[in-house]
Formats: structure tokens, sequence, C-alpha cells
């Protein structure tokens, strides 16, 4: 009989209700078999929790912040001293190596090594063979010195774009060095992290996209006035929001009776909302706030175009689950974007920040159902060929497998 694969989960907060994709991804590696543990540095608020799959997650997650208000943090890194002194000061000497600058990065220094402490003695007491983390900032750094303090293994996904702003702070080409490999979302992903690793490294940097079930997206049926259109993201100034809302006039004179629903939250959600009022589209736009997997497909059922004009991306998985949906969209020329979305085959491209160049996009979706049908149709079959999560999460486990078998 083959021996049980067990790996370990980390990031900074899990789970959210904009990172479902790691959901999935944990979801797959269960259902193949593998024994995933799931941990977290920090505890989501209660208004991410927005469906069952999150609120199971939660309540079988370890939560590392936990345990730093515990009498047990003491006699945890005691018994790792004891148990391997020299790993410990190796340790040390990585944290002091990989700090942020000033006295602010030094505290934080800190706190994600005794975090990374509990962390190593949690998976080296559920035997796990590998520690897996997504992101590459600081639950990755806990990751890192996790793995040095308890001996094991660890790799991490790379997503960007904010990861590629900081590349320095972060010493994310300490961590390609030390990784056992890096999974990244998309080629655009792999040519910066390239950049930052050694040339021997770069052969462990493996494309592993972010993926959907295809099969549970129901296809939209195109017919008559496309004037539904759709926004998924978190509320923030990267996602381009402000760029759609003020495209809208345009597309209203065109188009008297589209309308523009908004899901999603975030810090800056009450400007977006102030922009749409100033700009007398009170009628026209739906805020939402957060919505549950089971609502946002609800919601893609009914919507005509999908639409996400960012600054920067990775690849959206929104924009997966839209094409995937047999929805049409619309979105910005950054990142890895063009990898998914194929201009004017299976959706539209246009320039970050062009509000004109967006609307004369939307004009000719809304009036031309057979050019969102086709869109739309071609973009699902793109989804299903190459973003299904199933499939990648097969090659993720495929890497764990190889990784722990070279490490025994």
């Amino acid at each position: 009989m083959a021996e049980e694969l067990r790996v370990s989960y980390l990031t900074g907060e899990y789970p959210r209700a904009t990172d479902t994709w790691i959901q999935r991804e944990v979801a797959s590696l269960r259902r193949a078999g593998v024994v995933v543990d799931t941990f977290s540095v920090r505890r989501p608020g209660k208004e991410q929790l927005v469906g069952p799959e999150q609120r199971a997650e939660h309540d079988r997650t370890t939560y590392l912040v936990d345990g730093l208000r515990s009498p047990g943090l003491v006699t945890t890194h005691a018994r790792l001293v004891a148990r391997s002194p020299l790993r410990y000061l190796a340790a040390l000497r990585l944290m002091a190596a990989t700090r942020r600058p000033g006295m602010r990065g030094a505290f934080y220094q800190l706190m994600y090594f005794l975090e990374a402490g509990l962390l190593a003695a949690a998976v080296k007491r559920r035997r796990s063979g590998h520690l897996h983390n997504h992101f590459g900032d600081s639950s990755a750094t806990v990751a890192m010195l996790a793995a040095e303090l308890g001996g094991f293994t660890f790799s991490f996904t790379l997503h960007g774009p904010g990861i590629f702003f900081e590349p320095y702070t972060w010493r994310l080409d300490e961590k390609l060095a030390r990784a056992s490999f890096c999974a990244c979302i998309s080629w655009f992903c792999r040519s910066q992290a390239a950049i930052f690793a050694k040339p021997d490294d770069v052969e462990r940097l493996h494309i592993v996209h972010c993926g959907v079930k295809p099969d549970e997206l129901v296809p939209v049926h195109h017919h008559g006035d496309g004037n539904r259109l759709l926004f998924v993201a978190r509320l923030a100034e990267l996602k381009g929001l402000p760029v759609l809302i003020e495209a809208l006039p345009q597309v209203q004179r065109i188009h008297p009776d589209v309308q523009l629903t908004i899901v999603g939250d975030g810090p800056e959600r009450e400007r977006f909302e102030a922009l749409a009022r100033h700009l007398n589209l009170g009628e026209v736009v739906r805020f939402t706030g957060y919505l549950s997997q089971a609502e946002v497909a609800a919601e893609l059922a009914r919507t005509d175009v999908f639409v996400l004009p960012s600054y920067a991306e990775g690849v959206p998985v929104t924009l997966m689950e839209a094409m995937g949906s047999g929805v049409p969209v619309v979105a910005t020329q950054v990142g890895g974007v063009s990898e998914l979305v194929e201009d004017g085959v299976n959706g539209f491209i246009v320039r970050p920040g062009d509000a004109e160049q967006l609307a004369e996009r939307l004009v000719d979706l809304i009036g031309d159902p057979d050019l969102r049908r086709r869109q739309g149709q071609a973009g699902r079959a793109k989804v299903q060929a190459e973003f299904d999560n199933d499939t990648e999460a097969a090659r993720l486990a495929d890497l764990f497998a190889t990784t722990v078998a070279a490490s025994r």
C-alpha cells in the first residue's frame, strides 16, 4: 500500500471570501487522497465567512496568532532549542538576514519567528511531509523560518502582482533559493520570479494555474439587449473600479438601460459609492458587498458582460468563473490576463485606465447578442481546456509527492 501523502497548508488569513481558489485547491487535493492540514497566521473577520465552504474550513484550520497568547509558546520554542540547538541558531540567523528594514521590520520579523516555531512544532506533530504556502510575502517568511526550525521542506505559490512591487523587502530571492519548488500561477508570474531566482533554480519554477470547476458553472444564454454588467473583486483602487464607473455615462448614451452590479467589499467602498452618486448613477449601480460562492454563481447566471478593468493582476479567478459560465469579459492588458483572455476571441482587452476604450467595448458587447454568444462559448472552452481546478491540483499533488520522496 502506498504511503499516505500528508502536507500542511499555510496562508496569512484563511479562509477569505476573495480566495475561493485556495479553498477549491485544498478540496481537490483532499478528494485525490492527499491529507491537507490547514494553518493560517490570522483569523479572518466574520465578514469573510460568507458561505458554508468558508465556515467549514474556518473550523478545521489552526490559527498561529492564538498560540502567541498561549503560555505554551515559550515551551514550544524551548523544545525546538533542545531538539537541535544548531538548527535553531541557523533559523535565528536566517531571521536576522531576511528582516525588513527599521525597528518596525525587526519587530514583525520577531513575530514571524515566534509563529514559525509554533508552525514547525505543529507540522512535526502531525507528521506532515511538506509545508506549502500561498503568497510570497509575510506568510512565506513564516513558512521559510518554520522549515528551517523544523528541518522539513517547504514550497510556495507565487501570485503577484503585489510581491513584485516589493521583492527585495520580502527577500523573494532567498525564498526562491530555499524552497523545494515555486508554483507560479502564470507565465508572466514565472518570468518575474525568474528575475530574482538564481539561474540554476529557474527550473524549479513550475506553472500551476489557479482554477475553477467548469462543470459546476451554468452556461449563460445570450439573447436581446445585454445591459447587465457585473464586477466581482475586492473594492480597491488597483481593481480599476473608478474607471468603470466613469465609463458608464458614455455607455448610457447608447444603452440607457445599462445596469452594473458590483460584488465585493473593501476600505474604499464608500468612495466608490460616492463617485456613483456624483455621476447620477445611483439607480444604475448596485453594491452587494461580499457574497457566497453560490450567490456569485447566481449573479453570473443573470449577467451579460463581466468587467474587470484592473491596474494590476495575476490571472484573476473571477475572470475564469465568468468565462467558464459563458459570459464574455472585458479586462485590461496587465499581468497574466492575456494568457486567459484572447482579445476579440473570448473577450476584449483594453488599456488600463482608459475609460473611453472601456466604454466602447462595453457598447459593442451590450448591443450584439451574437458577439456575446461567440465570445462566451470560446471563453468556456478556454477555461475547460486550461484552467480546470482538478487538473491543476493534480499537478501540485505530483510536485508534493516528488518533493516528499526526494526528501526521504
